[in-house]
């Protein structure tokens, strides 16, 4: 940096990792294929990354070696999700923590590194380019824009997929907004440089100086809201912005003289002065590079020498008026550098191929990630529309009709005249499918893992409200310590950034309503089991018991006034029960059709045809969206369409039951019957249909917290992440409000005490005070140093001023004027105690000679 007026970036550094092992158990994990199907390729993306790491000097060969592997990652992109298992270990280039590495599981990052080192490249090979000519201006030049270029590309296309909640300090907005501006004040910086050597005139040169100097200026505006541009590199920038702000006024000026302009030549003049003496500015604490101030000089000679010959021939000559400065023409801009982002970065799949310059494309082979989404995305379409759409709606329409046969007492009246005697047939059938499914057993096992789900979903989710709870009593700690003026970060449940406290504390409330209703819910289902749960012990015991709960009725025969009724009521019964059969192997033979429908092949069939007719296009789950509802209308439609048929038929059946047994109970009446077998008959019936609801209900809540579990634990991963980056921060913020105002920090000493030495007598009985600051400072013929005396007293602590306080500084107080030493003390001359001054008391009262000798704790301190 001292002997070049522009900057480079410094490559960042990575460790070695084995990508291709990541990559590997990946593939066995989650991929049908096998890993040895791409031995070669995993051999290639280690060679490649190896290659790209170790890119570290300005030299061409490296344009490749990074671009390849970039592409490569990005081509990787689509065929593997963003954490593949591989742990990226990179060091900042920039900032004050380059010490100190981020290790990531994110492709992206690793992406993000790649291109930052061929940015890097680029602006060292610009540096290295041979700027005393032309060509190698140019091409300095055409090296900066593609620098910018890469880190546009980055800013605008990998950043925000990132998916990190913290980027890089180098590597964040801000910091790449100053690099882009740098670097293209820097290219266009080349631009003027050529055309001053090329002698355009005036004019023209003073254009393209005014836009370096607002690509500095937009630099370092950057720069201020980044925790990783140094302050050398901010003070470069500013002092850069005033070198060509005074440099275009100068051009300017001396086109005025051209065109006789003598007072506006002044003007201008009087502006480029004052520019460059801004500049300079910057030079204190020893930032800037020597060629930097040495250009400020030069210009500042030039200018200098220009305007007082300039103010000089105007008053005794051309007695033109001089504009002030806010009456002078805003100089016209001529921008020169663009941001030009390489192709091989911005479209990187149009230089793949056997003969292309990245090689063939990995993994070629391999079944891109973004179709398992899609698969996954189509299965749980399928199922939502199965399940939701048909399935439900049936069951649905079952439970409906069960109610209205219930609320008329069939088939409990049906079965107590037809059977009046033993069990009926039916009733077996229910009992033994009871018996078989192990009913009481089944339900009670349902119950428990409900609960064992619920209380694992809630400790989970409880952790995760614990993190938030506990970052919120910080967060009121630090605001209560500092105040809201200086702990200015948004609070808790306001903070509106991604996966933000105010997202997640909304989240959180959702939860709690999701288990709310969830545990209602099972209450709900709970009430029904216990309703029936003693009819249903009779129903999974043995036979006796059953015919010991049901009363036998006192008539065998039916009358046969009975029996017409009872035939139609029979017959149209018999219908519900076909519909319900016919409708229960609807539902099998669909349930089997999903599960028999493998979308794989046909997807990539469709796969295959995309990437054929989009080469440079990635492939993602959005471009099968025409492909899914294709296929679904195609298998399924029949089957939502067949939903309202089913309703129509249903409601037709139950109109002629409900007529049919309208008939029935009114000739029964008249003929009378057994009503204790009939409500008898009846509860075992209604108990047998209640158990198949509650099975139904008890898996639906299974599922429902299975599926919570995956919410509650992205919930709280998402808290952990958010409330560790809160922490972060918040060390970082009171770091900043602890820090002392820099106003109040004198690293020079006063005049008076530059000038003079201090001498002080303690008196005794008398402690001595120590000026502020605990040092006093000798002059010496080359520099002050300062000499820190060691007291038996303790030092007085310092006033740190908080950033908030607007208090203003306090400085030193002047020390009272004390007499010249005649000679200044140097270290090889020893230390040498000055006599008393007259009058001064001795312990004992009197007036004490000069001591000398050893020095006499009796004797007092002086002070020479």
């Amino acid at each position: 940096m001292s002997t070049v007026n522009i900057l480079s970036l410094p490559f960042r550094n990575s460790t070695h990792i084995s990508l291709s092992d990541s990559i590997q158990q990946y593939i066995s994990k989650k991929y049908d294929q096998h890993p040895d199907m791409f031995r070669h390729d995993l051999d290639v993306i280690d060679s490649l990354r190896r290659d790209a790491v170790n890119v570290h000097e300005a030299h061409p060969s490296g344009i490749k070696k990074l671009q390849t592997y970039a592409g490569q990652l990005v081509w990787m992109g689509g065929k593997f999700p963003i954490d593949i298992g591989a742990d990226f270990t990179w060091y900042p280039a920039l900032g004050y923590h380059t010490e100190h590495p981020l290790v990531q599981n994110n492709l992206k990052y690793e992406l993000m590194n790649i291109l930052y080192n061929l940015a890097a490249l680029y602006s060292q090979l610009a540096i290295s380019s041979n700027r005393s000519n032309t060509d190698g201006l140019k091409t300095a030049a055409s090296w900066f824009s593609q620098a910018a270029g890469v880190l546009t590309h980055m800013k605008k296309e990998v950043l925000p997929e990132l998916r990190m909640a913290n980027p890089p300090d180098d590597m964040d907005d801000a910091t790449l907004e100053s690099l882009i501006q740098l670097l293209l004040a820097q290219s266009q910086e080349c631009f003027w440089q050529k055309a001053a050597m090329d002698s355009y005139k005036d004019a023209s040169i003073a254009k393209l100086a005014a836009r370096v100097s607002d690509l500095y200026s937009l630099a370092g505006e950057a720069a201020m809201k980044s925790e990783a541009i140094s302050s050398a590199w901010i003070h470069h920038m500013s002092a850069k912005h005033h070198h060509f702000a005074a440099a275009a006024q100068y051009r300017a000026a001396c086109d005025c003289l051209e065109k006789r302009k003598y007072g506006e030549e002044v003007a201008r003049l009087s502006d480029a002065a004052a520019c460059v003496n801004e500049g300079l500015r910057e030079c204190k604490g020893g930032y800037l590079s020597k060629a930097v101030v040495d250009d400020l000089y030069g210009l500042k000679k030039r200018v200098d020498e220009d305007l007082k010959r300039a103010e000089k021939d105007n008053d005794m000559i051309y007695l033109q008026i001089v504009p002030p400065k806010s009456e002078l023409k805003v100089l016209d801009r001529a921008n020169m550098a663009v941001a030009r982002i390489p192709p091989q970065v911005a479209k990187p799949y149009e230089y793949f191929g056997d003969h292309a310059e990245f090689g063939p494309a990995l993994f070629t082979k391999l079944v891109p990630f973004a179709v398992h989404v899609a698969v996954s995305i189509y299965e749980e379409r399928r199922d939502r529309m199965v399940n939701n759409n048909i399935i439900a709606e049936l069951e649905t329409m079952t439970g409906k009709l069960h109610e209205i046969l219930s609320s008329l007492d069939l088939p409990g009246s049906l079965q107590a005249l037809e059977k009046p005697l033993g069990l009926p047939g039916t009733l077996v059938q229910h009992a033994e499918e009871i018996r078989q499914a192990d009913a009481l057993n089944r339900l009670q096992r349902g119950f428990a893992d409900i609960e064992k789900l619920c209380a694992g979903d809630r400790a989970v989710f409880e952790e995760g409200k614990a993190l938030l709870a506990a970052e919120e009593q910080e967060d009121l700690r630090f605001r209560l310590k500092h105040g809201t003026q200086r702990w200015t970060r948004p609070a808790s449940r306001e903070d509106a950034s991604p996966n933000g406290g105010a997202k997640l504390w909304n989240q959180a409330s959702e939860i709690d309503g999701y288990f709310a209703s969830s545990t209602s819910s099972d209450g709900v289902v709970r009430e029904k089991f216990a309703a029936v749960r003693e009819t249903l012990e009779i129903l999974a015991g043995p036979d006796r018991g059953i015919l010991d709960y049901i009363p036998n009725s006192r008539r065998n025969e039916i009358p046969e006034t009975l029996k017409p009724a009872l035939g139609r009521l029979r017959g149209a019964y018999n219908d519900v029960m076909r519909l319900e059969s016919r409708r229960r192997k609807r539902v099998e033979a669909l349930k089997a059709r999903a599960r028999a429908d493998d979308i794989k092949p046909d997807i990539l069939t469709e796969t295959a045809r995309l990437e054929r007719t989009y080469p440079s296009t990635p492939i993602v789950s959005a471009h099968f969206e025409d492909f899914f509802e294709k296929r679904l209308d195609s298998l399924y439609e029949s089957d939502v369409e067949a939903v309202e048929k089913e309703a129509a038929d249903q409601e037709k059946i139950l109109a002629d039951v409900q007529r049919a047994n309208r008939e029935f109970e009114s000739q029964k009446r008249t003929v009378g019957g057994n009503a204790e077998r009939e409500k008898a008959l009846q509860r075992l019936d209604n108990a047998y249909y209640k158990y198949k609801e509650i099975v139904n209900n008890v898996e639906v809540g299974r599922k429902f917290y299975n599926d919570l579990s995956r919410i509650v634990e992205q919930f709280r991963n998402q808290a952990r992440q958010w409330v560790n980056g809160r922490r972060k921060d918040a060390r970082s913020l009171e770091d900043e409000i602890s820090m002392p105002l820099l106003a109040s920090l004198s690293m020079n000493p006063g005049p008076m005490q530059s000038s003079q030495s201090y001498q002080a007598q303690a008196q005794p009985g008398q402690s001595y005070q120590q000026p502020s600051g605990n040092s006093y400072y000798m002059s010496s013929p080359q520099q002050q140093q300062p000499l820190r005396q060691t007291v038996h007293s303790p030092p007085a602590e310092a006033h740190i001023h908080s950033w908030a306080d607007n208090i203003p500084p306090q400085q030193p107080k002047p020390m009272p004027p004390v007499a010249n030493i005649e000679t200044t003390w140097m270290p090889g001359m020893g230390i040498k105690f000055a006599p008393s001054p007259a009058g001064g008391a001795n312990p004992q009262g009197g007036n004490a000679a000069p001591a000398k000798g050893t020095w006499e704790p009796g004797n007092g301190i002086r002070f020479g």
